[in-house]
């Protein structure tokens, strides 16, 4: 295991007490990968500073959206700003640009919805869409239900790509999962889908 590294932008993820049960969880590994990265486990909080640790502007944290962004043009975008009627916001990068944190909920489609509706302030957060790429590369070892849904340590690892200066939390954070993946496969057979927090993507 190397030294965590640093990032700009900070990183909580709010656990549903289920969730800890799951083998294969890749949260306390994103906690394990990047200094920034915190992993509360509960299914409510106050506010962005209990779960923050520290005074924290909502204007400047982004919450990672269950749901999915309405397109706007032919344009495929694999991180969107949208707003609370899943439509993409005008300018963007300014909103990215100044973010100092993220929140993911982590948990099944379920579990997920139960932090969000149980966290009414999450509903001040900006809110980011993913649309990945690549399949799951946790799929190797755990079923996951769609093409496109991914761990939390990919989604996090995704949105960092667009957040971060350079890939270099990205990267690591990929290479981290892919040892697991490894470590894991000669002892797990294929799980049965679960269905995880990430959106279906744009058609």
């Amino acid at each position: 295991m190397t030294a965590p590294i640093d990032t700009r932008v900070a990183v909580v993820i709010l656990q549903h007490p289920q969730e800890r049960r799951e083998a294969l969880s890749t949260a306390p590994l994103v906690c394990a990968t990047l200094r920034q990265a915190r992993l509360v486990v509960g299914l409510s909080w106050p506010s962005l500073a209990r779960i923050a640790g520290e005074p924290a502007d909502p204007r400047r944290w982004a919450v990672l959206h269950l749901g999915a962004a309405r397109p706007v043009s032919a344009e495929r975008r694999e991180l969107c700003v949208v707003d609370r009627h899943g439509a993409p916001v005008a300018n963007p990068e300014a909103i990215l640009a100044g973010l100092s944190g993220i929140v993911l909920l982590d948990g099944t489609w379920s579990q997920a919805k139960t932090l969000w509706w149980r966290n009414p302030w999450l509903l001040k957060l900006p809110r980011l869409v993913l649309d990945p790429p690549q399949p799951a590369r946790l799929d190797r070892v755990r079923r996951e239900p769609r093409y496109e849904a991914l761990s939390t340590l990919e989604a996090v690892a995704l949105t960092l790509r667009h957040l971060e200066a350079g890939p270099e939390a990205a990267d690591t954070l990929l290479a981290a999962l892919d040892r697991m993946i490894a470590a894991a496969r000669p002892h797990s057979a294929r799980a049965p889908a679960r269905r995880r927090t990430m959106p279906p993507r744009r058609r």
